[in-house]
């Protein structure tokens, strides 16, 4: 379980982007969280992962204080815990698979992927994660050769390459067109059904947040205003998180 307590993040210059921030993950859980840019999604996200330190709070991911923890304590926490980017984090001039095989740093010897030597069997393993999401074709090609949607699903088979417990997914459709964000979002919610990955993800969109989530979170310069199912925000709701000129779309 991910138990997150108080968070706050003031950042230089006092910008508070979370402001006392509570709530429980259920292990297992595909948890959407919501809000408009700058509300704070991605600052709650890379806290959890310690990617920036919060100001105050505490973040406990099965009973471990990952605010609490050292350096190399977090290395070992971060192994389990895989991140997917908005604009993908790619090594453009590297090979696909080569960036997948970034997913096995926190498992090799570093002197090793500086010269980007993997065990064989790390080597199979990419490539079974780029077959299962649909791109083992592409494992030579250069990363900034794909389109995309395309580079999203090297950034999901990287996370893989970690064997994650928790998935942390930072507005990872946000570049893409509906019909990709549909596709990624699928990947998304196959490892969270069928390997029992919890997932966090951070969406603007509320038609996917409907058809992915099991739960919501949603949050408005950078406190918590919703959390619940998807199904009960309401047009109260709606304006509460998006502003009172807010209007749906579709």
């Amino acid at each position: 379980m991910l138990q997150v307590k108080n968070l706050t993040k003031i950042y230089d210059g006092g910008v508070k982007a979370l402001d006392n921030v509570s709530f429980e993950v259920p292990k297992g859980q595909f948890l959407a969280v919501i809000g408009l840019s700058g509300s704070g999604k991605s600052t709650l996200l890379r806290c959890i992962n310690r990617l920036i330190d919060p100001t105050e709070g505490q973040i406990l991911w099965d009973g471990e204080d990952i605010t609490a923890a050292s350096p190399e304590e977090m290395r070992r926490i971060r192994r389990k815990i895989g991140m997917v980017f908005q604009h993908f984090n790619l090594v453009h001039r590297s090979k696909v698979v080569t960036n997948v095989l970034a997913g096995r740093l926190g498992y090799v010897n570093p002197a090793w992927s500086l010269i980007n030597r993997f065990p064989k069997e790390d080597m199979e393993k990419a490539i079974k994660q780029l077959e299962r999401v649909g791109i083992a074709d592409k494992a030579d090609q250069r990363a900034d050769e794909l389109s995309g949607g395309q580079q999203q699903r090297v950034g999901i088979a990287r996370a893989l390459m970690q064997d994650p417990n928790m998935i942390l997914a930072d507005e990872p459709v946000a570049s893409l067109d509906p019909v990709l964000a549909h596709s990624i979002m699928k990947h998304l919610e196959e490892i969270n059904k069928k390997d029992g990955v919890t997932v966090l993800c951070s969406l603007h969109f509320l038609d996917l947040v409907h058809r992915y989530a099991d739960r919501v979170i949603a949050l408005n310069q950078g406190q918590l205003v919703f959390e619940g199912f998807p199904r009960d925000i309401d047009d109260k709701k709606f304006k509460d998180i998006y502003g009172r000129d807010a209007e749906r779309v579709g």
